[in-house]
């Protein structure tokens, strides 16, 4: 097998999936889908940074129907002044010192590391149980819903849990080819596990345009990670996020998006399906009647195989023309120490390869999790993690040599919020 020849096996895989449809309904699906993609990419050109939605956090539970509607669309955000600036900067400090103390600490660039493997830090832990940040991620949670009005025993969309995640402090004038456009949190599992492909059953059958990414039925038990390969997250994360530790613009090492989850997750799911009949690099790849439907090969298009497992989907514009997404990949507004920034756990996004600015761009990675049975059973052993001072049970194992010092210690967590959402035991009063 080709280095990044998919197993033969995912030929059935695609046969299977298209037996849920007729043939020529998926055809004229996949012709409307281009046609509404041409339109939508053009307007996301044309918008810019306005494209993706700006809230302060104290305006959380006042927005109106159209913030809240324009946030599922696009499925990314930020949230101005969710931490206290002062704060945030003080934060930034004390993990320069921890790094400075602990200079074996795992990361990359090796020759001059700036993102780092950690997640115990003090400021790591207090930031994640801030009541403000658990706010945020119980707001963002409840932006989920069960289509059918009903709720399922053990899930609670207004507890968040807490998933212990990196940090980057990234320097300037680096050039950062490590996160092209991606989606995390599934790969060719979006296809391959029937609980996770559930989600996308609308798409899948042709009506893609009744697609909900926010529906939470089959999510739950969804498994996003089939082949157990390292920092693949095993939990349900409705958003990913970071908090801003610094001033950080465009251009200067910040996020991209592409801010519309619905249609970018209804052409990435049925492109595998469909192959072009014209060069790759001809400009007449865009015309829907130069497409035809296709099972004859293993190939889902931005998934490679990695470890015994497969990252991605990772689209890119010769694969997935479409989404043109050299014109499209949208940076983030300019984020100040306390902010936060969310996106979809579907959403297409990448890292901006080049940082122009003077000082280093830093975040921590802080997610939106709620509790459900499956993250709950996480948290506990993220807990047990925690209390050892080792790594989480999602990413690689600590080498039992290694130790640190000043790691965050179980009395560093007061409030009960925040103990719970750490699996921590409520400290009787």
């Amino acid at each position: 097998m080709e280095p990044n020849q998919l197993p033969s096996r995912f030929v059935e895989l695609k046969r299977e999936i298209l037996s849920m449809t007729s043939p020529g309904h998926l055809v004229s699906a996949w012709g409307d889908l281009l046609r509404e993609m041409a339109k939508r990419t053009d307007e996301i050109i044309l918008q810019g940074h306005d494209s993706i939605p700006q809230v302060n956090f104290n305006d959380l539970d006042a927005l109106s129907s159209d913030q809240i509607n324009a946030i599922r669309r696009t499925g990314s955000l930020v949230v101005r002044g969710v931490v206290d600036s002062a704060e945030a900067v003080k934060w930034k400090s004390d993990l320069v010192d921890f790094i400075n103390k602990n200079p074996h600490v795992p990361g990359f660039p090796e020759d001059d590391k700036q993102f780092f493997h950690l997640y115990w830090t003090p400021s790591q832990v207090r930031a994640r149980a801030h009541p403000n940040v658990l706010k945020v991620n119980t707001w963002l949670n409840n932006l989920y819903r069960f289509k059918s009005g009903k709720g399922v025993d053990g899930v609670d969309l207004s507890v968040p849990l807490v998933y212990a995640d990196r940090l980057r402090i990234r320097h300037p004038g680096v050039q950062w080819d490590a996160h092209p456009p991606h989606i995390d949190g599934g790969s060719i599992e979006r296809w391959e596990d029937g609980n996770f492909r559930r989600c996308f059953q609308d798409i899948l059958t042709g009506n893609w345009t009744a697609h909900d990414p926010y529906e939470l039925e089959y999510r739950l038990d969804a498994r996003s990670s089939l082949y157990g390969r390292p920092d693949q997250a095993t939990v349900f994360r409705t958003f990913q996020g970071w908090l801003a530790l610094s001033e950080t613009a465009p251009t200067q090492g910040t996020l991209r998006v592409f801010p519309d989850v619905a249609i970018s997750n209804a052409y990435l799911m049925l492109r595998p399906f469909f192959r072009p009949m014209v060069p790759l690099d001809d400009p007449a790849i865009l015309d829907p009647k130069n497409w035809e439907l296709d099972t004859s090969t293993p190939d889902f298009p931005g998934i490679i195989p990695h470890n015994g497992g497969f990252l991605g989907p990772r689209p890119t514009p010769e694969l997935h023309p479409h989404l043109k997404l050299s014109e499209t990949m949208t940076s983030v507004p300019k984020v100040y120490p306390g902010d936060m920034v969310f996106w979809h756990c579907d959403v297409v996004h990448s890292v901006e390869r080049e940082h122009t600015g003077t000082n280093d761009s830093a975040v921590m990675y802080i997610p939106a999790m709620p509790k459900t049975p499956q993250n709950l059973a996480y948290v506990q052993r993220q807990a047990e993690a925690f209390l050892a001072g080792v790594n989480p049970p999602d990413f690689n194992r600590s080498s039992e040599s290694v130790t640190y010092v000043g790691l965050a210690v179980e009395s560093d967590v007061k409030e009960p919020a925040g103990r719970l959402a750490m699996g921590l035991p409520i400290q009787a009063a």
